[in-house]
């Protein structure tokens, strides 16, 4: 026991001494969703917003003219509480040599569409040169999940929630021959995509080949360790939990995290005694205890833990030498910010850092719909309403 304790001693110091605050880098954006930067310039950052616009922001200023626009092909989404729209963006791993990038959408027609598009600069897009990898109807309007990032590995991993509704009535997070409830891996240097033959069930009878991890709700931004690769995913709970699933860098995929049998580590469909053989628990959860309708309303559920996790990214810049190491998330409805580290595949550490990060200009907000990492390892933090936020080192 001794020998434990004097191993962990020096992360329990490095934890009390960290502190973190955030600093506004841009505002007045549209439903934002998502921020990145061009994988070799920290200088440009790219924002995702909802209604189907990618916006620069160069050397913190952001610009008028849209990096992307294709409105005209995105569902707008109208309603409080729409999950649909445009989800996701991911540069190409060789995007400094062949200008490709790669949008997630639901279109017009009720699609999610997984896109390739060519970038005529760093300052603009090209609409036209659209390429269609695949596209998937949604059978409700809600769970779409649409984070894309690539792996270490050169594939595409693509997140896709269960197809929406209440409890997956359509039972797809344990369907191997659906792509609902699933992420994906891809080759998006074949035509229209190739599989991977690493993927675990590929050319397997009655399994989807495209199946990288399986048993999810609706990941809402997943992301890798920039220094070992190592996966964190946060899916978003039904009831009463929420969670954040942790893939160690070796893993071969094909792991199970149990949606809709468990939610979290919890029996879901059925209610107990469910069967947990070969289902992987989350790495952490917290309790879905806010109230949702109030937050679509516009209220503040600060009091709460939340009831939509945020997924973040390990800390890997080099302004924040503290935190290195250290994964960050969040939750849209509560405004909680939190951080821990993985030791021996476990979460330790977890510190809730949100009245010191402080958002708003020392005021508390809520609807973190995203955190986002440049090519640097900084990390930023996205507000529904509007603004980009970079975190910092504390005051």
């Amino acid at each position: 026991m001794k020998k434990i304790l004097i191993a962990i001693l020096p992360f329990l110091l490095q934890a009390q001494e960290l502190s973190l605050s955030s600093t506004l880098i841009a505002d007045g954006f549209s439903k934002p969703l998502f921020v990145t930067s061009d994988p070799t310039n920290s200088r440009f950052l790219y924002v995702v917003e909802q209604a189907g616009k990618i916006v620069i922001i160069k050397n913190d200023e952001k610009l008028n003219e849209p990096f992307l626009d294709i409105s005209d092909r995105v569902v707008n989404p109208g309603r409080p509480g729409d999950e649909r729209g445009l989800l996701g963006f991911a540069f190409h791993p060789d995007y400094e040599s062949n200008n490709k990038f790669y949008v997630n959408y639901i279109n017009n027609d009720g699609y999610t569409i997984v896109s390739e598009f060519s970038a005529q600069s760093s300052l603009v897009a090209n609409t036209l040169s659209e390429r269609v990898i695949f596209d998937l109807k949604q059978p409700y309007g809600n769970h779409n999940g649409g984070h894309m990032q690539f792996g270490p590995d050169g594939y595409l991993y693509i997140s896709i929630g269960d197809g929406g509704k209440r409890g997956d009535p359509l039972n797809a997070g344990q369907d191997l021959n659906s792509l609902f409830g699933k992420v994906i891996r891809i080759d998006v240097n074949k035509t229209p995509y190739g599989i991977p033959k690493s993927n675990p069930y590929y050319g397997q009878k009655d399994k989807r080949g495209e199946i990288w991890a399986w048993g999810l709700r609706n990941v809402w931004r997943f992301s890798f360790d920039k220094k070992n690769g190592d996966i964190y995913y946060g899916d978003v709970g039904q009831n009463k939990w929420e969670e954040i699933n942790y893939e160690p860098y070796n893993s071969k995929g094909g792991v199970n995290y149990g949606w809709r049998i468990m939610e979290a580590s919890k029996c879901y469909n059925p209610e107990k005694n469910c069967n947990k053989t070969n289902l992987k628990l989350p790495i952490h959860e917290y309790p879905n205890d806010a109230n949702y309708m109030v937050v679509l309303g516009g209220g503040s559920q600060m009091n709460s833990d939340g009831c939509s996790v945020t997924g973040g990214y390990v800390y890997r810049g080099e302004n924040i030498k503290k935190l290195n190491g250290y994964y960050i998330f969040g939750d849209y409805c509560s405004g909680n910010i939190w951080t821990f580290k993985v030791i021996n595949e476990k979460a330790v550490e977890l510190t809730n850092r949100t009245e010191e990060i402080n958002l708003a200009n020392g005021e508390f907000t809520t609807y973190i719909s995203s955190f986002g990492e440049d090519a640097d390892g900084e990390i930023y933090i996205v507000e529904y309403s509007g603004g980009i936020y970079k975190l910092k080192q504390g005051r």
